[in-house]
């Protein structure tokens, strides 16, 4: 028999009792307030009319919504009538979102609107939503379930009855890994989060990063939530850097989250608007899911003065597994890789045999405790292959330092095997990103008949005439060793990059690769 699993609503509801009448979201373009009280209530409401239309405990309901008003509804309301939530990009294919939709067994998908291709996929059990906030305060929530749910669905082989969330992650074909979130491993990672910045009610953020990935849910959204904050969503569901400083503003924001490449994009734009002196100062800015290059973090804390903490996550541990302090004095970007301490997940540096490496050596990161998951849904063989004795085998090349700080030092299939040298495409886009005329970079193997892999790079010049192969070469040659030089260079006009904002390399070499 199901147990009742409320302990992620419950986070937000201890919030709500402590401060009914603070604002829990600022919401739709006018950035109306939206209370923790009148947030409860219309969770309960829109968790009844789910309930009304036929969704039982366990069911599975999909979410289709822009980090918006609806989306955190939704996502709270589903999880109060005890259903398992699963997040989908609004911008997925909408044969892509029945495909996930199909996989989970979803018996009806939440949507914020009509979405492109929705009237060609007649296979999706679209249940339309919305979320209504008047000027003066009133707020109600509205749901068509124009459809009986889905009757004919399957359970993924290894649900349990404690299951939140289900969260895509991984692949470029196909259907992603299939990762559970329990209620535990959510109220485990947003409790760490919180504790880790001091977050409170004193506190706001904007959402930066989208609300359907780690990033923004875990870190922005509900950290926010439960520690009695305010969070705004923007106007149009998603980051505007148009908006950005006047929602900080409307807000009162102490701190934001984003991945490098949207820091990148406010300091451009802080060249010709730079944030006034009257605008308070951030109580600090965060980065995370893409490496921070030592240069965007002295230039973050010397722009809009506030200290910058590095911290690494991933989909599998429920999003954060480390973070540096705010505390600290120095840069932390300046040692390439550094995340800091762990928030909650032992970790291991792991050898070729799978057993703990020294202090300083690098080897395979390897985590397990309350907020890594207990493996993939749907395939036991891609569990078994990917976590040893509950110990999940991230990929990740790694090292600690004597004080128990993380560094990452890239992804172990990303590594280009140029004739035995081992090189870290990560390494080599530090190096690039400190010309003083690149603006983005990207680094990635291409085959080679003498080598078997040479290194190629990308660069996004920040103006106009771009810096010559060769010069770059000689930038190069005087900060890496001669193996790791990059033998290709060439330019574009921008790189491509993954939902939430980091570089899609994969993408990179499938575009660039056909040599110079």
């Amino acid at each position: 028999m199901r147990t009742s699993n409320h302990v992620v609503v419950d986070l937000v509801e201890v919030a709500a009792r402590r401060r009914p009448g603070a604002p829990a979201l600022v919401v739709t373009p006018d950035r109306l307030p939206v209370s923790y009280q009148d947030l409860v209530r219309l969770v309960d409401d829109l968790s009844g009319q789910l309930k009304r239309n036929g969704l039982r405990p366990g069911d599975r309901v999909a979410l289709r919504a822009g980090s918006n008003a609806e989306f955190v509804v939704g996502l709270l309301a589903s999880l109060r009538a005890e259903l398992i939530v699963v997040p989908l990009d609004p911008a997925l294919p909408v044969a892509d979102q029945r495909t996930r939709s199909e996989a989970v067994g979803a018996r009806a998908v939440l949507v914020d609107g009509d979405g492109p291709g929705d009237e060609r996929e007649t296979a999706l059990r679209r249940w339309p939503f919305a979320v209504t906030v008047g000027a003066a305060g009133v707020a109600a929530v509205r749901l068509d379930a124009a459809t009986t749910p889905e009757r004919d669905v399957s359970t993924p082989e290894g649900l349990r009855d404690d299951d939140a969330m289900i969260m895509f992650t991984g692949g470029t074909t196909g259907v992603p890994k299939m990762v559970p979130w329990t209620h535990d491993n959510i109220a485990n990672s947003v409790r760490a989060i919180v504790a880790g910045y001091g977050l409170g009610p004193q506190d706001a953020t904007v959402a930066v990063m989208p609300l359907y990935h780690g990033h923004g849910l875990i870190a922005a959204l509900l950290s926010t939530l439960a520690s009695g904050g305010t969070v705004l969503l923007p106007a149009r569901g998603r980051f505007s850097a148009h908006t950005f400083w006047d929602d900080i503003d409307a807000v009162g924001a102490t701190w934001y989250t984003a991945v490098s490449t949207i820091h990148q994009i406010l300091l451009e734009r802080s060249r010709t608007e730079r944030p006034g002196s009257e605008r308070a100062a951030l109580r600090f800015i965060r980065s995370c899911s893409a490496p921070l290059t030592p240069e965007t973090a002295r230039s973050l804390h010397e722009t809009f003065s506030a200290p910058v903490v590095c911290a690494f996550g991933m989909t599998e541990a429920t999003h954060q597994v480390a973070t540096t302090g705010i505390g600290q004095t120095e840069n932390p970007a300046a040692t390439a890789g550094l995340v800091g301490a762990s928030t909650g997940p032992e970790i291991r540096i792991a050898g070729p045999d799978g057993q703990p490496l020294p202090t300083e050596a690098v080897g395979e990161v390897w985590l397990r405790g309350p907020t890594v998951v207990r493996g993939y849904l749907g395939d036991p063989s891609i569990t078994a292959a990917n976590f040893t004795d509950g110990w999940l085998r991230t990929g990740d090349l790694g090292s600690l330092s004597a004080a128990g700080d993380l560094i990452i030092r890239g992804r172990i299939k990303e590594l280009i095997n140029r004739g035995g040298e081992k090189i870290s495409p990560e390494r080599v886009e530090g190096v690039l990103a400190t010309h003083p005329n690149v603006l983005e970079v990207a680094v990635f193997g291409l085959p080679d008949k003498m080598y078997g892999e040479t290194v190629a790079a990308v660069i996004v010049p920040r103006e106009s005439p771009a810096p010559t192969p060769a010069e770059l070469a000689v930038f190069c040659r005087e900060r890496l060793a001669a193996f790791e030089v990059p033998a290709t260079f060439r330019e574009a006009d921008a790189l491509p990059h993954t939902a939430k904002g980091s570089l899609d390399r994969r993408a990179v070499a499938g575009r660039f690769g056909g040599g110079s």
